[in-house]
């Protein structure tokens, strides 16, 4: 059986201390460029592969990210796992999942656990507990950065999407198209999120000149069956919406069913938006109007900042805009399209 190569072997190959063969390897910036490109060449060549454990005790580090999620079941979250793992495997860091199932207590639990286990830093995306964090870090001692963190307050490392802008567009979309009885279904769950969507939403009826009706805000459990029972609280208005802003796309495959189920036409009777554009969202039928989350970047940029921090890089919080995805669940009201038909 043949010897594995190690990284002595490439150090002799290309002239070079094994020390600076590790180096390059861990894609270390004090490696000249040149010498580092040789040295990846000649790995790759000779079938080089690393020893985590022994990588590891070279570096004293786990060569491990810890990621705390709410749930492992949500889309949405797949997407920001998937960048994260893209950068994080791209520099030799595996990464360990565990969910918090949007539980604050949970979550400091699985974050302490994964100090235990000696994980090299964590991100928690859609965090339950946030800026307080911060009173925490000095005892777990390792990095800590936030993506759309759902706790009112600051946090220094964190990447966020700009939700009351990202808002704002989505509600001005459904007035431009003629839309004056505009719902909203938000998150019953006291997210930040739906705390900024639902502040957009009201800052466009406002400047609109538009009177703000209560009745046409409902909150649910950002699920398909929570969009269901909260449609049918507003269909069950004297004055129906003609146009429903949903927290997310979730929600609003619920009002979407819902829709069907009594007989109202969408766009026709009802336009329909989400918010994330999830996979599903251009599968929906018709396919749903929503803004989309750069989730991939998000989780990517989530990583570079965990692993500059963990270089003892400065670091600092970063906002990402949300794209407006116009698809046929939105539409002029009928009582301005017969109006255009004349």
């Amino acid at each position: 059986m043949k010897r594995p190569v190690s990284i002595k072997d490439i150090g002799r190959i290309v002239g070079v201390s094994h020390s600076t063969v590790s180096r390059a390897l861990s894609q270390s910036p004090v490696v000249n460029a040149d010498t580092a490109r040789r040295i990846r060449q000649v790995a790759r060549e000779q079938g080089y592969r690393a020893s985590l454990i022994g990588r590891s005790l070279v570096m004293r580090r786990s060569m491990t990210v810890g990621c705390v999620v709410t749930d492992i079941a949500d889309p949405f979250v797949g997407g920001v796992v998937d960048g994260i793992e893209k950068v994080a495997n791209q520099h030799g860091y595996a990464v360990f999942l565990a969910s918090s199932h949007a539980d604050p207590k949970r979550e400091l639990d699985v974050v302490r656990s994964f100090h235990e286990r000696r994980v090299d830093g964590v991100i928690v995306p859609s965090s339950r507990v946030g800026f307080q964090y911060l009173r925490h870090l000095s005892a777990l001692q390792i990095p800590v950065v936030l993506i759309n963190n759902q706790h009112p307050g600051e946090y220094t490392y964190s990447v966020n999407i700009d939700n009351l802008e990202a808002a704002r567009r989505l509600t001005f979309h459904l007035l431009e198209l003629g839309h004056r009885r505009v719902a909203y279904i938000g998150s019953r769950q006291g997210n930040q999120s739906d705390a900024d969507r639902l502040s957009g939403y009201r800052s466009v009826i406002r400047e609109a000149r538009l009177p703000f009706d209560k009745d046409l805000v409902v909150h649910a459990d950002p699920t398909p069956e929570g969009g269901r029972a909260a449609i049918k609280r507003l269909l069950a208005l004297r004055r129906r919406p003609t146009a429903v802003f949903c927290y997310d796309d979730l929600t609003a495959l619920g009002v979407l069913s819902a829709a069907r189920s009594a007989g109202i036409e969408v766009p026709g009777d009802l336009s329909v938006t989400g918010f994330d554009d999830l996979y599903i969202a251009s599968y929906t039928d018709p396919p749903l109007t929503t803004i989309r989350q750069p989730m991939r970047e998000m989780g990517g940029r989530a990583a570079e900042i965990l692993l500059g921090l963990m270089r003892g890089e400065a670091a600092k919080s970063v906002t990402l805009s949300g794209e407006l995805v116009v698809r046929a669940s939105t539409a002029p009201p009928q009582v301005l399209q017969a109006v255009r038909a004349r």
